[in-house]
């Protein structure tokens, strides 16, 4: 049974930087990663993905250049390093995981869900 356990998560002022955890029991090294968010009041977003092997990602354009996924298979362990963090990003993220990694899965989500962690970017 695949499980997910998100950490790392808390509040941080605009500006800085937070590093998110994703650890995944459960499944082989076939699986893609991903992380969503979702804030009160707004749909849930995609905000990156990455394949199995590590060897291809997708971001969001409202991430794109400031947020990083990665994943150390030896450890089963996702990652998504958040830097420049905005007001905007403040949500609960939650980590996911899938067969494969694309837009449409970031679009419409992964079979495999967390149970999120809290970002709050605020002053």
């Amino acid at each position: 049974q695949v499980q997910l356990v998100e950490s790392g998560g808390g509040l941080v002022q605009p500006g800085g930087s937070l590093r998110l955890s994703c650890a995944a029991s459960g499944f082989t090294l076939d699986y893609a990663i991903g992380w969503f968010r979702q804030a009160p009041g707004k749909e849930r977003e995609g905000v990156a993905c990455i394949s199995n092997s590590g060897g291809s990602s997708i971001y969001a354009d409202s991430v794109k250049g400031r947020f990083t996924i990665s994943r150390d298979n030896a450890e089963n362990t996702g990652y998504l390093q958040m830097n420049s963090l905005k007001p905007d990003d403040t949500a609960v993220y939650y980590c996911a995981a899938d067969r494969y990694c694309s837009y449409y899965h970031l679009r419409y989500g992964m079979d495999y869900w967390g149970k999120g962690t809290l970002v709050t970017v605020s002053s």
